[in-house]
């Protein structure tokens, strides 16, 4: 990576995971800064592709049922021209280079309910790739949008955890208005309601209900959009394992704890459970095989796919760390 984080840099993006929304004036407060520093670091981090605050949406809005995990293998040299290839495709989540299971791995999700045949057999026709497999994602145990830098003391998490309003459990219809907002917030996810409210051609009274309802319902959830690599975490590894039947639960729900985990599944194929986790370093990685997967009751056996490069995160492209416009 060619990009680089000093302290001040790394604190503020903990201070943007814990409150992605929370206003300048909390943010300084927080991090003992003058609101004009948080405001120019942002800025800088923003012009320069590094971050970006997004709206993370629930599955059943982004596409037609749970997502796919995709395996593939290619002949040899032709990794990045498949990578590519599949990064291309508006039904790919993630797709990144790796070794170890398989050359490319990457998460799919049909747009249609008719277009997951369609979608699953795409992947193994396109020039360059021999085989692959596939898996369906059953239950999400934790996602990326709940990985944090632990830099910030317990106070602090505290101050910036101040919620606006206690969540609402009742269903909301999404009309057009709400959708128009629920587009913004997910290209935005510090868009302000003010800015809101012109873009929609509202009064801002309305554009602060429509957000808010969003928000308090989690149908869209504020994350910071930043490589790993830029954070220091230099090593990032997708580890499939199968597990007993009876252990699949307390397995997902242990590594979802772990503090390496960016995206734990338990899903439907050879494997029971995929964790998705980043590292500083080759030990940190060599920990979680051969000492916390020990201690796990129920796991028989376990596949790594290590990360060489990541070509699409969360739909948005990717090179040398820093986001597609």
């Amino acid at each position: 990576m060619s990009a680089s984080l000093d302290a001040e840099d790394l604190d503020l993006v903990a201070a943007l995971q814990v409150a992605p929304r929370a206003p300048l004036s909390r943010l300084s407060e927080v991090l003992g800064w003058s609101s004009s520093t948080v405001s120019r670091r942002l800025a800088r981090l923003e012009a320069a592709r590094l971050l970006r605050v997004i709206g993370q949406l629930d599955w059943s809005l982004t596409g037609h049922g749970n997502p796919w995990h995709v395996w593939v293998d290619t002949a040899p040299g032709e990794a990045d021209k498949v990578a590519s290839a599949l990064a291309e495709l508006s039904a790919t989540q993630f797709v990144a280079t790796t070794a170890g299971r398989a050359d490319v791995f990457c998460t799919m999700q049909a747009a249609q309910a008719d277009g997951i045949p369609a979608l699953l057999d795409r992947a193994p026709t396109l020039d360059g790739v021999r085989s692959t497999h596939t898996e369906l994602v059953l239950r999400g145990v934790t996602k990326a949008d709940s990985w944090r830098l632990p830099r910030l003391t317990e106070e602090q998490v505290a101050a910036l955890s101040q919620d606006d309003g206690e969540g609402l459990d009742e269903p909301v219809a999404l009309d057009d208005e709400l959708w128009a907002t629920l587009r913004l917030l997910r290209r935005n996810g510090r868009i302000a309601t003010a800015q809101v409210a012109r873009e929609l051609g509202v009064g801002q009274s309305t554009a602060y209900r429509m957000v808010q309802s969003l928000l308090r319902r989690g149908i869209v959830r504020p994350r910071v959009e930043i490589e790993p690599s830029v954070l220091g975490y230099t090593l990032e590894a997708i580890v499939a394992l199968t597990v007993t039947p009876s252990a699949i639960k307390p397995v997902a729900e242990a590594l979802a704890e772990h503090p390496s985990a960016r995206y734990v599944t338990v899903v439907a194929g050879s494997s029971s459970v995929v964790h998705h986790g980043v590292f500083e370093h080759e030990d940190a990685l060599a920990a979680l095989l051969t000492e916390d997967l020990a201690h796990l009751p129920g796991i028989a056996s376990f596949d790594v796919s290590v990360v060489h490069e990541v070509r699409k995160r969360y739909w948005l492209g990717r090179a040398d760390g820093r986001l597609d416009d």
